[in-house]
């Protein structure tokens, strides 16, 4: 198998995720640096547009989105399970609600001036307008919630997932599952990059408890990689086979049509392809860059919005 690269920063919440589940399936794998805000040349050379962190390459298929990176990683690797047999269902449930209400409250909460001044402690005026302006376009325009409102309501969700704890170690039982690192990677904010604002966690002893669990969890072994490299090594492989399943007509939209995916919330940016897979659960784009050669670009479904190229 062609090494596991992740593309990522060490302040990205998501990429916390992945890096947590990567040493808690004991994954080699190589750590591409990217920018925190655009352009990020090298990543869309390889995603054809899609700028969300992390990407996972392997050879020259392109992951995006975490939700599917945890499918691929656990088919990679299914012991230990991210998905704890019956309650899978559940647990995939709360992992979606912590990706998409936790998280933005959490942010939310976290982007108080007490947390920007901890965050951006060594950072010029211009590059902390930079990034505000960078993450107001992916929000397409959409207000933040006030930082007010986001502690009412983090400290509600703390109290839920405390009440989750209550006689177990995690979320659904004696081990990890993806709930727990969905749920834990936007606290791991909290706690590591604003420990100003980690009084939060002061009522919800469970909470604190719990985290020290996952911090401890460690994020495996892993080496620098150049992206320039990364790139290379798509260009010089080729994508894997479709395995499967690679077809589930819900748009009327035939195999080998241009089609543009893009998220459907956050980070709108489109990458367009040729629709080469669309199973139940993802998507997949054939591209082909001067740089990245011909990848295959995947996608899961849930939260992302399939169109075909109009001619």
């Amino acid at each position: 198998m062609s090494d596991l690269i992740l593309h990522h920063y060490p302040n990205s919440p998501f990429a916390e995720k992945i890096r947590l589940i990567l040493g808690y399936k004991q994954l080699p794998w190589k750590s591409v640096f990217i920018p925190m805000i655009m352009p990020k040349p090298d990543l869309t050379a390889l995603t054809g547009g899609y700028r969300k962190t992390p990407v996972l390459q392997i050879g020259a298929d392109i992951y995006c989105d975490t939700a599917l990176i945890c499918d691929v990683l656990e088919q990679l690797a299914p012991m230990p399970t991210l998905y704890p047999g019956a309650t899978t269902g559940a647990a995939q449930i709360v992992a979606q609600w912590a990706d998409s209400a936790l998280f933005p409250v959490a942010m939310a909460y976290n982007f108080q001036p007490a947390g920007v001044a901890q965050v951006f402690a060594s950072t010029p005026a211009e590059g902390v307008q930079a990034f505000v302006a960078d993450r107001a376009a992916m929000r397409g325009g959409a207000p933040r919630m006030s930082s007010t409102d986001a502690a009412a309501t983090y400290k509600s969700y703390l109290r839920r997932l405390a009440n989750m704890l209550e006689g177990q170690n995690f979320l659904f039982g004696a081990q990890p599952c993806v709930a727990d690192f969905a749920a834990y990677h936007p606290l791991w904010f909290t706690q590591e990059r604003t420990p100003a604002l980690a009084t939060i966690f002061d009522d919800t002893p469970e909470i604190n408890a719990w985290m020290a669990r996952m911090h401890a969890i460690g994020h495996g072994s892993h080496s620098p990689m150049r992206g320039e490299d990364a790139v290379q090594v798509a260009h010089t492989d080729t994508p894997a086979a479709l395995q499967g399943e690679v077809f589930q007509d819900e748009h009327g939209i035939a195999l080998g049509s241009p089609v543009v995916i893009a998220a459907d919330n956050f980070g709108l940016e489109p990458t367009e392809g040729e629709l080469v897979a669309a199973t139940h659960s993802r998507y997949t784009l054939r591209r082909t860059g001067d740089r990245s050669g011909t990848v295959h670009v995947h996608f899961p479904r849930v939260g992302f919005t399939l169109k075909k190229v109009s001619p």
